[in-house]
């Protein structure tokens, strides 16, 4: 049996040899849920939800209903004991990854390509990026810096001044050069920019983000 720890890697080299220039980010909190992969592509993010042959149905439905409002494809990659019930567990539009076992080591399979999310809604999908990273889509398009204005307000300025496809590419641009070890440093630097006093630095870090 092939546990996720044992599907992980093996997965991440599969999805680089299928789809090109690819980032990948593990266990990224999204919403109200925790997402197990986060592929960011050109234009495009991709949820990836991994059932293993130990895992169940049992939260998937929420799962669904999570990645739909914020990425523009999403895909599940499971483990042979779900491969012939996993379509009616997800929408069509969702892609199926199958996954077995060869000599001890896991072999993917597209069963079923991913399809544009219909649910899909770009502000939410906006809302995945730090203040610093909003602030320089801001920059691009030579937006006002907006002092002092809540996330959300900004967000909204974003959409309605820049075009969709252009903001998708920005959107993913940013996560390409998503630097988690410099990120207290660039809200800091904010911060600093808008008048506002820098956090201090916490003693203790209780989760770590990983990313690949």
């Amino acid at each position: 049996m092939l546990y996720d720890k044992d599907i992980r890697e093996p997965l991440f080299e599969f999805l680089e040899e299928n789809f090109g220039k690819i980032r990948i980010f593990e266990e990224k909190i999204t919403g109200t849920a925790r997402a197990d992969v986060l592929m960011v592509m050109e234009d495009k993010l991709c949820g990836i939800e991994i059932k293993s042959d130990a895992d169940s149905y049992t939260r998937l439905k929420g799962q669904v209903r999570n990645y739909d409002k914020y990425y523009d494809r999403n895909m599940v990659a499971v483990g042979s004991k779900h491969a012939m019930s996993i379509s009616e567990h997800v929408p069509d539009h969702w892609g199926i990854i199958t996954i077995d076992e060869e000599k001890g080591l896991p072999d993917f399979y597209i069963l079923r390509p991913f399809k544009d999310n219909p649910h899909f809604e770009i502000k939410n999908k906006l809302s995945i990026l730090w203040r610093p990273e909003l602030a320089h889509i801001q920059e691009l398009n030579l937006m006002p810096a907006y002092k002092g204005r809540s996330k959300d307000f900004v967000r909204e300025k974003i959409l309605d001044t820049v075009e969709e496809d252009t903001l998708n590419r920005q959107i993913s641009d940013e996560l390409f050069e998503r630097d988690y070890s410099t990120i207290a440093e660039r809200i800091n630097e904010y911060r600093k920019g808008i008048g506002q006093k820098p956090r201090r630095k916490r003693r203790k870090t209780k989760y770590l983000k990983s990313a690949r």
